[in-house]
């Protein structure tokens, strides 16, 4: 079932930088009314963006949290080898200032890890139009992109992040959930520690962890965020979640992309865990901008 797409405040950011291209009576953009017959003058321009410039990707994620995200870099016992992996691969950049990323894959015993992290800096070419409202306007399209389900309100009025059907909401792209994936499955770490206490009797997960790692919005990063997750398959059997945390401050739109793929058959990365791991280093880095 294709879920219904959750894209709030997008319509008013495109009314808003409309609004500020157009200009109107209240604007800062006036006529000289004593020049009659000369074209009008603008008295003020729309704010620059905060930031000017953008940190070095490779270098944006410290070594225990590469760690944390990649667990089979410790395991690398060529120490010339771990400190490549640690150092990543930037991706192909043309202005440094624009946007920059890094990457980094690991392979170990239990799965093989990837993250990618991208910094990119927006700037309004249009006078009335301010860096911000160009970055707003371009995160909404992120959004969009990201076909998060709509969250549902629950009886006591508060919205519990829930799909609107009874069935699991959908990754982007119409991929299996983390919600339904996850009730199901553990990633390696834990399912053995899990074992033993699968065979007694255990409360099946609540509507409430259900909703809690579905694909959706975030308040507490940034000016706006969101998560998405999405599961897929590699060949027949091996499973591949991939965790998406998105987030803007001000002028800068920060995409954060973790992965991981096991290497045991009928295993699933467990959703909760990576999605923890991935708001953690996008807070880190929303901290490290200043932001």
């Amino acid at each position: 079932m294709q879920r219904k797409a959750y894209v709030p405040g997008v319509a008013a950011v495109l009314a808003a930088v409309l609004a500020g291209c157009t200009g109107g009576s209240g604007g800062g953009a006036t006529a000289d009314d004593s020049n009659p017959g000369q074209p009008g003058v603008a008295t003020e321009a729309a704010e620059p963006g905060k930031y000017r410039t953008l940190p070095e990707p490779c270098d944006a994620v410290g070594h225990k949290m590469l760690d944390s995200l990649l667990p089979g870099i410790e395991e690398i016992a060529d120490e010339e080898q771990r400190e490549k992996a640690y150092a990543g691969e930037p991706t192909l950049a043309y202005d440094t200032d624009r946007k920059v990323g890094c990457r980094w894959k690991v392979e170990s015993a239990e799965a093989t890890d990837h993250l990618f992290v991208d910094f990119e800096r927006v700037v309004s070419y249009d006078g009335a139009v301010s860096d911000d409202s160009e970055a707003e306007q371009l995160f909404a399209k992120q959004v969009e992109a990201a076909d998060l389900p709509e969250p549902v309100v629950s009886e006591s009025g508060s919205a519990d992040g829930s799909p609107s059907s009874g069935t699991p909401a959908a990754g982007a792209g119409g991929t299996p959930s983390s919600a339904s994936s996850s009730a199901s499955s553990s990633s390696p770490s834990s399912s053995s520690s899990s074992s033993s206490s699968s065979s007694s009797s255990s409360p099946s997960p609540s509507a409430s962890s259900t909703a809690e790692v579905q694909p959706r919005l975030l308040d507490d990063l940034g000016d706006e965020a969101f998560v998405d997750d999405a599961l897929s398959s590699s060949g027949s059997t091996a499973k591949r979640r991939t965790v998406t945390v998105a987030f803007r401050t001000s002028n800068v739109v920060v995409t954060v992309e973790y992965a991981e793929q096991s290497a045991t058959l009928g295993v699933v990365p467990d959703s909760e865990e990576m999605q923890d791991m991935a708001r953690k280093l996008a807070s880190r880095l929303a901290d490290s901008l200043g932001g």
